[in-house]
């Protein structure tokens, strides 16, 4: 038996050669990775950035709960919690160091806890208020609830452009922010 020559002309390119530039080609695109490595960089300083601004966010709403707490002694006892968690919060994001990111109001000095929860208020905080805090509890207590809900939007809002783990943890602090403003307002009906 003999064997037929093929009737496929010698001329041209194999199917085995095909293969073996088609693969070598995807093996050099895969490797060359510059472009990669930037975009990567980017997202990171993207991320690190949104989470400084986030911690920041965080520790100014703190020291907007503190300053309530020293304007009005006799929401301390609700507020409290919930501004134990917005500390918890700032350090989650990597946020610390500064005096509003303890978890307590101090009652030895609330002038200078007050002082500091203004200024820092003001400098983070909506930009329609002065950062004063409104004289009657209701209008302080709605101050704040204002404060969480804009704070839990943003938060919310920058969920996309942000990498995976950190927009988790977004979105969590922002569901958080979102039951604070329902324990705030939950009585005003």
């Amino acid at each position: 038996m003999s064997f037929s020559a093929s009737p496929r002309p010698l001329w041209g390119p194999r199917r085995r050669s095909l293969l073996a530039s088609a693969a070598g080609a995807a093996l050099l695109a895969g490797c060359s990775g510059g472009s990669e490595s930037e975009e990567r960089a980017a997202e990171r300083s993207a991320g690190d950035a949104a989470r400084a601004r986030a911690g920041k966010d965080s520790e100014a709403l703190a020291a907007r709960y503190a300053a309530v707490m020293s304007a009005h002694p006799g929401l301390a006892e609700r507020l409290r919690p919930l501004r134990a968690e917005v500390v918890r919060h700032a350090a989650a994001f990597g946020a610390g160091g500064g005096r509003t990111a303890s978890p307590g109001v101090s009652s030895a000095a609330p002038d200078s806890v007050s002082a500091s929860a203004s200024a820092s208020a003001r400098a983070a905080g909506p930009g329609d208020d002065s950062g004063r805090v409104p004289a009657d509890e209701k209008g302080a207590v709605a101050l704040l609830a204002g404060a969480e809900r804009k704070l839990a939007d943003r938060r919310a809002a920058d969920l996309l452009e942000v990498p995976g783990e950190l927009a988790r943890l977004l979105a969590s602090v922002a569901a958080a922010g979102a039951a604070h403003v329902y324990l705030l307002t939950e009585g005003d009906g």
